[in-house]
């Protein structure tokens, strides 16, 4: 099971403000993508998780920014696993352009029971990918 994954993102127009640089909660979006298609490296799919009563949310986030990228920027995203608790995963994610870092965050994952959106453990199928 790899703990780490690199996903490209084009920036396109509608990624940008008015002065063609990228707003900052689309960073937050190509890193949702990442997670994402993390999640997805492991054979699993967020649909399959709610079909099967589990939901997966951002419980808390820090971001610092420290360059902007631009429209037709080619972008990687990085999604590093660093810890995973009872009913909570942490990431640290990146934004590059090249081998410039535009933006880095932490990211807490916690797993809740999509009926009554309570904490849960990990399903064990799951647990046994991660």
């Amino acid at each position: 099971m790899s703990q780490s994954l690199r996903f490209p993102v084009r920036v396109y127009m509608e990624d940008t403000d008015a002065g063609g640089i990228v707003y900052y909660v689309n960073y937050l979006k190509f890193m949702e993508r990442a997670r994402s298609e993390w999640l997805r490296s492991l054979g699993v799919d967020q649909q399959t998780l709610l079909d099967a009563g589990t939901q997966l949310v951002v419980y808390r986030l820090s971001c610092h920014y420290t360059k902007p990228a631009r429209l037709d920027d080619a972008l990687d995203v990085s999604a590093d696993v660093v810890s995973i608790g009872r009913c909570r995963m942490t990431f640290e994610q990146q934004v590059w352009r090249g081998t410039e870092r535009l933006c880095a965050a932490t990211v807490e994952i916690a797993c809740l029971n999509a009926q009554d959106l309570r904490p849960m453990a990990w399903p064990s199928a799951l647990k046994s990918l991660m």
